[in-house]
């Protein structure tokens, strides 16, 4: 299942965009769970469907709905891990490897949460 942040999202007119690796994609209210309200930055894990006018949102549940405790102690040990993935990627490109896809992934995945926390 996708997880992206609302991009932008106009109350009012009940629709917006979601950011995500997948890209932009539409946002309707109805996508959302009954009362719920986004702002601009709001975490969600959604189903996706490709609409007439391109990809968008068809059920969305919101991440993280409670402020998570932060350990800024946390993030810089990921920080340093990631750092040395990316030394180890890095020497392996220099000889014409790309890595394997596991550990790509192993490397995505820590950028996200990385990223994740720093935006907070």
């Amino acid at each position: 299942m996708p997880v992206g942040r609302v991009k932008w999202f106009d109350q009012e007119k009940g629709f917006g965009f979601v950011t995500s690796d997948e890209g932009d994609m539409f946002l309707h209210q109805t996508a959302l769970p009954d009362g719920v309200k986004v702002a601009p930055g709001t975490r969600l894990e959604f189903d996706v469907v490709d609409g007439r006018r391109g990809k968008q949102v068809l059920k969305a549940r919101l991440i993280d709905a409670v402020k998570r405790n932060r350990d800024p102690k946390k993030t810089a040990d990921m920080i340093d891990d990631v750092i040395t993935l990316l030394e180890d990627t890095s020497a392996g490109l220099r000889q014409g490897r790309f890595p394997d896809p596991v550990f790509s992934n192993k490397v995505a995945e820590v950028l996200r949460h990385i990223a994740d926390d720093l935006e907070g």
